[in-house]
């Protein structure tokens, strides 16, 4: 299917004189203009997009059923090799190795990636390097490989899913809120949000590692401090993959939020959209890249801010903030 995507696509550029030629970089990127955009397939290769493309709804409807999203539980006693907990079925909490008295840290990915995703276990194992948790890694494959306007009309009932997962799971063995933490990457931040406004705002703690950008500025589902105790968000590609506006209690703007991040120069937007969860996953492990508080979003962009300090990511679940901040970070890890 996205081959055809990538197919109609470019032979409405080669015969339409309506639709000017596109730069790689979505420069002419216009919300509620723009028509095609250039994203990163699930190797990062970029693919041309249709945003108006009109949403598959046998795809969106065979994946409302929340028994499509995967529930993998990853603890200290089994780091690498996930236990399927089922949402509905309490044997395969007692089967696992989840402990209600430990704290919860939920990761969900982004378009185009699944539960293998290199995100996942770079997350999972910065969390089990400094805590003693259940990790649960949602795969929402079945919806988020599709198109990406369909993928995108789904993410609210995804969130509604994993909320009630979530709920059912404390329910049924155990869980503190104020130890649950949900994180989620570009669409999966949207994700984590509607999660978080289905359990009634509960989590103690939802980071959103740089929002999905397209379709979503001006969408009333998408990520907001109201969903969870204490939200925040990391920047790395906004204008762009993803959001630039203010989404959470704090937002960071690392290298002033956009592309090129460092170290991403020679590669596309896909570079600068994924450092989020690199960042994040440096964070979780040291608590080392320290923001300083800015007036505006403009001074954000610019990096000249020089206001409060605070952290930026970490797994404190009792962390609270507030404000725009920036930083500047190195090209490699831990940055």
């Amino acid at each position: 299917m996205k081959t055809l995507i990538v197919i109609a696509a470019l032979v409405a550029l080669c015969s339409s004189s309506a639709i000017p030629n596109i730069p790689r970089d979505n420069s002419h990127y216009v919300e509620g203009v723009t028509r095609y955009v250039w994203m990163p397939d699930g190797e990062g290769k970029p693919v041309l997009v249709d945003l108006e493309e009109p949403v598959d709804e046998e795809l969106l409807e065979a994946t409302r059923n929340g028994a499509n999203n995967q529930y993998w539980l990853y603890t200290s006693r089994n780091p690498h090799n996930p236990q399927v907990i089922t949402h509905g079925n309490a044997n395969t909490i007692w089967a696992s190795n989840y402990n209600g008295a430990r704290p919860l840290n939920v990761i969900v990915h982004g378009w185009n990636n699944n539960g293998n995703t290199p995100m996942n276990p770079l997350i999972t194992s910065a969390f089990l390097a400094v805590q003693d948790c259940n990790v649960i890694v949602v795969d929402w494959r079945a919806l988020a490989n599709g198109q990406y306007s369909t993928a995108v009309a789904g993410v609210p009932n995804v969130g509604v899913h994993l909320g009630n997962f979530v709920t059912w799971l404390i329910n049924t063995a155990g869980g503190n809120w104020n130890q649950v933490h949900f994180v989620g990457f570009s669409l999966g931040a949207h994700v984590v949000g509607n999660a978080g406004r289905q359990t009634g705002n509960r989590p103690a703690r939802i980071t959103g590692l740089d929002p999905a950008g397209y379709l979503w500025h001006s969408n009333s589902n998408r990520l907001s401090s109201s969903n969870g105790q204490y939200v925040e968000a990391i920047h790395t590609d906004g204008n762009a993959l993803g959001i630039m506006n203010p989404s959470g209690n704090a937002d960071f703007y690392p290298n002033g939020g956009k592309h090129w991040q460092p170290g991403c120069a020679l590669q596309g937007n896909a570079c600068s959209h994924g450092r989020a969860t690199e960042l994040f996953a440096a964070t979780v492990r040291h608590n080392h890249l320290i923001g300083r508080q800015c007036p505006n979003i403009w001074e954000a962009e610019l990096g000249t801010c020089n206001g409060a300090s605070f952290h930026m990511g970490n797994s404190i679940f009792t962390k609270r903030g507030n404000g725009l901040y920036a930083l500047r970070t190195g090209s490699v890890f831990p940055f």
